[in-house]
């Protein structure tokens, strides 16, 4: 489990911009369930991590609504029946503490929007770094210049740069006079 308080101050634009398009591919439940392990803290140390958290949903259980330890109880009980209580013990059951042990078990986190637990699938990274970012997500393109080439748009640069500071410095013609 990765744990991280928030992303770096520079993000590459095309990371970013892959991170909307993983995103766009995730139906509202995912995106749900991908709003309450950012909030778990899991994951979220930078662009890359955010990445490949959306393209690792599946290691988590999301159960949306369930924002206490007892309701989180009664889903177990009386919708998943992980653990048979007899009906006539049901109205005794102490359900707060049942999900309290539950999601210490799991290691779970209330969510705004419900409760989330890391259930152990195998978290795959998918993405490595700018070299996995697909052309069409690009914004930006890099050409590769050999060293000449640098030099020579370095030059270039340069050149201009000096060519306008010296406009700058010219007097102003005044032919209005």
């Amino acid at each position: 489990m990765r744990k991280s308080s928030l992303p770096h101050e520079y993000e590459s634009i095309d990371e970013l911009n892959h991170l909307a398009h993983v995103l766009s591919d995730l139906d509202q439940s995912d995106i749900e369930k991908f709003e309450a392990v950012i909030d778990s803290g899991e994951y979220t140390g930078s662009v890359h991590d955010l990445i490949n958290l959306a393209q690792n949903l599946d290691c988590y259980d999301f159960y949306p609504g369930i924002d206490s330890e007892e309701a989180l109880g009664r889903v177990y009980i009386e919708e998943m029946e992980m653990l048979d209580v007899p009906d006539n013990v049901l109205p005794y059951f102490d359900f707060e503490a049942y999900g309290r042990d539950a999601r210490i078990n799991e290691g779970g986190h209330f969510a705004p929007g419900g409760y989330v637990f890391n259930n152990g699938g195998s978290f795959v990274e998918r993405y490595h770094g700018m070299e996995d970012i697909p052309p069409e997500h690009r914004i930006f393109a890099y050409p590769k210049l050999n060293i000449r080439e640098q030099m020579a748009a370095y030059q270039e640069v340069i050149d201009r740069s000096a060519l306008n500071e010296e406009k700058l410095r010219l007097p102003t013609s005044r032919e209005d006079r």
